[in-house]
């Protein structure tokens, strides 16, 4: 790598002392370039109208270390948390909802405001790189960002559902599910033990893990989430995820989301589905007329359109917004920590998968950082992420909060606005805690309508899918990856369209807890598409050897491609030579017919 700015090297020879970094933040907030600098920050606003001129000079590079603006790295790093933002607060409303574990509304909004305060803190740990030992350290030192893991919804909503058929979560006389917050710090508390295997599987050859985790591997296993989350997506677009969702004739849930709500109708009527489609045309619209910054915040954007339609046609009660106290933080609620013994086996499997997605997200966030993609410091990058994004899941456990994972999105934001500057990084992380301590911000995303949220979170959700189809993408298409393929995602698909359909093999009814929670294991991984199809690729990936007649054929496809190529190629050239054979002809005949007539 050069040494020029747009190409800084992250570990600098020379060591500042504490005076001169004391001197620099003195600069920096006293002096017109410190704190405003001569950046062009109409780029970041300009939109991108048919009618207006298209500026031709980039915006200028912010490598990893450069000198940056204080303004600049406040605006790009509220760019960045607004791009974090819907991906942050959608798992805990859905854990915490219906779907979840139907937690009273107080509850729900202390778990969104802690998701935004959690991953803000801890983002700035994947962001700083800290030396451990040795060659060992932990987080990258790039603009890495964590957030909570939609990997771990479909897991969670199973085993709530698991929970309350085998009575472990209460339900009513009528089989409605009252709030179980003890499930809630089972998957937790199963969460921060599983982290563990991340934790150790970072101090692992990233080039062993590659090959025992392929993309032959993760990229099914991907695409499903994203499959099975568009599905609940679908579900809240139409009105709501929850009981609400079957029409019954009579009783609290016979509209959406309850009697009793502002607004409420029967599930799928029209209204819900033009409040989210007006979500989902906004964020198109961002996409194709929005400036640098409104590209990168669609998503955001896109729900405030939908709020502000829900609001003015009726849609929003503030009466929790106005219960909300003013200020939360972390541990003002707790729920019962425990370890749910059918909750290991697929929470480690979600951690495999958090693994691998580390790994690519860095490796993109080095790619558009301009930094190295290949060699020991990248290989070191990998390692310390790694290792990151198992501590931080780790701690998330502890602090309330979901497993976390590194995001790809603010990949996106760098690569757009031109900025690699951890400043930017670590501003994102001081509007994330701000955001999470104003529990009133909370409060109103609680009282978002399930419609707006499903055309959001539909969204976001066919995104991971379309994620997972890319990593496949990169996948040679031999005949024995085809094979394997098609094994791990006939059983994916099929777990994921038809998730019942394991649920009545174990018919165990004993009090044997630990059998019970075993079966229960099994027939979780089971209906649960994504960790089936994994499993399933991960062993034929490591039972079946690539066959010689692969790699001929290709080499026999390449060959006869080149071969036609080059045929194509020289009947052309052929061709041009007959016709300037012929015009040669044709003008020697005229030069001897025109000699002849001189002659006579």
């Amino acid at each position: 790598m050069g040494s020029s700015p747009d190409t800084s090297r992250p570990d600098s020879t020379y060591k500042k002392s504490y005076g001169d970094k004391a001197r620099a933040v003195v600069r920096a907030c006293t002096t017109k370039d410190g704190l405003i600098g001569d950046y062009d920050y109409a780029f970041l606003f300009t939109p991108n109208l048919p009618f207006m001129r298209k500026s031709r000079r980039a915006a200028p590079f912010f490598g990893l270390n450069d000198h940056m603006p204080v303004l600049l790295a406040l605006v790009l790093g509220f760019q960045h948390a607004l791009s974090m933002l819907a991906g942050i607060i959608t798992p805990p409303l859905i854990i915490g909802g219906q779907q979840g574990v139907n937690l009273a509304p107080e509850d729900a909004q202390y778990l969104v405001s802690t998701s935004l305060i959690v991953c803000g803190l801890l983002s700035a740990v994947q962001i700083t790189r800290v030396h451990i030992w040795g060659p060992y350290y932990i987080g990258t030192g790039l603009i890495s960002v964590v957030g909570t893991s939609f990997t771990v919804i479909p897991v969670a909503t199973g085993a709530f559902a698991q929970m309350y058929a085998t009575g472990y979560c209460p339900t009513g006389p009528d089989g409605t599910k009252l709030p179980c917050p003890k499930g809630y710090g089972a998957l937790i508390g199963t969460g921060t033990v599983c982290a563990l295997l991340e934790v150790g599987l970072s101090f692992t050859r990233p080039k062993l893990l590659k090959r025992v985790f392929p993309p032959l591997v993760t990229g099914p296993t991907v695409a499903l989430i994203g499959v099975k989350l568009t599905e609940s997506g679908f579900q809240n677009w139409a009105g709501g995820s929850g009981a609400c969702r079957e029409r019954p004739e009579s009783g609290l849930f016979s509209v959406c989301p309850r009697v009793g709500a502002p607004h409420a109708l029967p599930w799928g009527s029209a209204e819900f589905i033009g409040l989210g489609f007006s979500v989902f045309v906004t964020i198109i619209l961002c996409e194709r007329f929005g400036s640098p910054i409104m590209k990168s915040c669609a998503v955001v954007l896109g729900l405030l359109v939908g709020c502000i339609i829900a609001g003015a046609t009726g849609y929003f009660s503030d009466s929790g917004i106005r219960a909300a106290p003013a200020a939360s933080f972390i541990w003002v609620k707790t729920f019962p920590l425990s370890v749910q013994g059918s909750l290991v086996l697929p929470l480690l499997a979600v951690y495999i998968v958090l693994m691998m997605e580390a790994i690519g997200d860095i490796t993109a966030t080095c790619d558009v950082s301009r930094l190295e993609v290949e060699g020991k410091l990248y290989d070191s990058r990998i390692q310390g992420g790694v290792l990151a994004d198992g501590f931080n899941s780790m701690l998330s456990g502890l602090l309330t909060s979901t497993p976390l994972s590194t995001f790809a999105q603010n990949n996106g934001v760098i690569a757009l606005t031109r900025c690699a500057n951890r400043k930017a990084g670590y501003a994102a992380c001081f509007f994330l805690v701000i955001m999470g301590i104003f529990s009133k911000f909370a409060a109103a995303i609680i009282a978002i309508p399930s419609a707006v949220l499903g055309g959001m979170t539909t969204f976001l959700f066919a995104a991971v899918a379309v994620s997972g189809i890319r990593i496949i993408s990169t996948v040679p298409f031999t005949r024995r990856n085809r094979f394997i393929l098609t094994a791990a995602l006939a059983l994916g698909f099929g777990a994921t369209l038809v998730p019942e359909w394991f649920a009545y093999v174990f018919t165990y009814e004993g009090d044997n807890r630990a059998k019970e929670g075993f079966f229960n294991a099994i027939t979780l991984i089971c209906e649960t598409g994504f960790v089936l199809a994994g499993f399933v690729a991960m062993f034929l990936n490591l039972v079946l050897q690539e066959e010689v007649e692969d790699e001929v054929v290709d080499e026999i496809q390449e060959g006869v491609v080149a071969a036609k190529t080059a045929d194509r190629q020289d009947d052309e050239m052929d061709r041009e030579e007959w016709a300037r054979i012929e015009k040669g002809r044709a003008d020697g005949d005229l030069e001897r017919g025109g000699e002849i007539d001189k002659k006579v």
